[in-house]
């Protein structure tokens, strides 16, 4: 009869196969999910607008923003998403009717109608509002330039509903374009948040937004600055997303986040649903990731009034 000695005897975790990298990443994930709802912030009141930009299209502009949108509203922010891009993917994902009759953010930007007529609540968050767009903000751009004060269009109808109606974060999804919408959400932000895909050409197209900006700055905002730069389909399994990573941290290693948004099955199908990943699977871990994406950038702005 066989008879192992008490020293040789597998531990519990390998004796059930628990040693694993599958196990491993599970356990990480339920050690986050435990940090993530420990984790307090407090906001001061005072309104971050942040305006999620990249011309480069596929990096995962609007997800992040409606899920960022989603985190910081699940923390307690009250957070209302603007959505300048045409196609209405942040509407769609927020849950927020947008067919030709609803009342838009072109109706804001072209008629000169209240921010407040058009704002709608997301089912996802008490705390969560949207200002939705529609298929006549594809016809914007043209008929912006027409427009007294083109430029000032966004900001001007911003300022007036923060009057009456506070927010702790305002995010502006742009399209993937450099147009008078794009200008219209750098003028009215003061922060500039860059979701930049951990692929080969990651970079490319950033020196044009960069240079974009610095012109807002010049001209138009003075306050603009690139706060924020988020990492996002990374795959750890490959040599390349690492050194993308390693590369965007060498440019810009004050504004880009800790973390970085896995690839996720669960953040490509929530949209079909209309929901953000935050409300379809919580538990997830593209769920996981930008809950921590969204406490990083609330602490930041608490650390920095700190200093």
């Amino acid at each position: 009869m066989f008879h192992v000695k008490q020293s040789e005897k597998a531990s519990p975790s390998e004796s059930f196969g628990m040693d694993t990298p599958l196990a491993r990443e599970l356990a990480d994930l339920s050690a986050r999910r435990r940090a993530l709802e420990s984790t307090k912030v407090e906001f001061s009141g005072e309104t971050r607008v942040m305006t999620v930009s990249n011309q480069k299209g596929g990096v995962g502009k609007t997800t992040t923003a409606v899920n960022v949108a989603s985190a910081l509203a699940g923390l307690g922010a009250k957070v209302l998403v603007i959505d300048l891009d045409p196609q209405g993917n942040a509407s769609t994902a927020l849950g927020v009717p947008h067919n030709a009759e609803t009342a838009s953010i072109y109706d804001v930007l072209i008629e000169g109608t209240p921010l407040a007529e058009i704002v709608q609540q997301s089912p996802e968050d008490e705390n969560l509002f949207c200002a939705p767009s529609t298929i006549h903000l594809a016809g914007a751009e043209i008929e912006l330039v027409a427009q007294v004060a083109r430029e000032h269009r966004l900001r001007t109808a911003l300022d007036e509903y923060l009057k009456s109606t506070p927010m702790d974060f305002v995010i502006i999804d742009c399209p993937p374009s450099l147009g008078l919408l794009t200008i219209n959400a750098f003028t009215a932000a003061s922060e500039v948040f860059i979701p930049i895909q951990c692929e080969y050409y990651a970079l490319e197209g950033l020196s044009q937004l960069l240079g974009s900006i610095q012109m807002i700055q010049k001209h138009l905002n003075p306050g603009l600055h690139l706060s924020t730069i988020l990492l996002t389909m990374y795959d750890g399994r490959t040599r390349l997303a690492q050194q993308v990573a390693e590369e965007v941290r060498g440019h810009f290693p004050e504004q880009v986040l800790e973390t970085m948004i896995p690839r996720s099955v669960r953040v490509s199908e929530a949209p079909s649903f209309g929901q953000t990943v935050i409300a379809y699977d919580g538990q997830s871990a593209g769920a996981i990731a930008y809950r921590e994406a969204a406490v990083e950038i609330a602490s930041r702005a608490a650390q920095s009034k700190e200093k």
